[in-house]
């Protein structure tokens, strides 16, 4: 039997940038693959397993800002 992985809105942060993996559909909207906020996608993107962090890829940093250089 294989695992099952649960997910939900709660296991993100609201303001937190995800990627959406696939197509969701609600009544009401269509939502393409790509990067969302996680307050904008709706509950069942993240029951359905839909959605993924965005990260480093493994064993790398991410850099905010290079770093600047300093004039003497």
């Amino acid at each position: 039997m294989g695992l099952e992985r649960k997910m939900g809105r709660g296991m993100f942060a609201p303001g937190e940038v995800v990627e959406l993996r696939q197509m969701c559909f609600t009544p009401g909207k269509m939502f393409q693959p790509g990067k969302y906020t996680v307050s904008d996608l709706p509950d069942v993107a993240f029951e359905m397993g839909l959605v993924d962090r965005i990260g480093a890829p493994k064993g790398q940093t991410v850099d905010v800002e290079p770093p600047s250089e300093q004039e003497s």
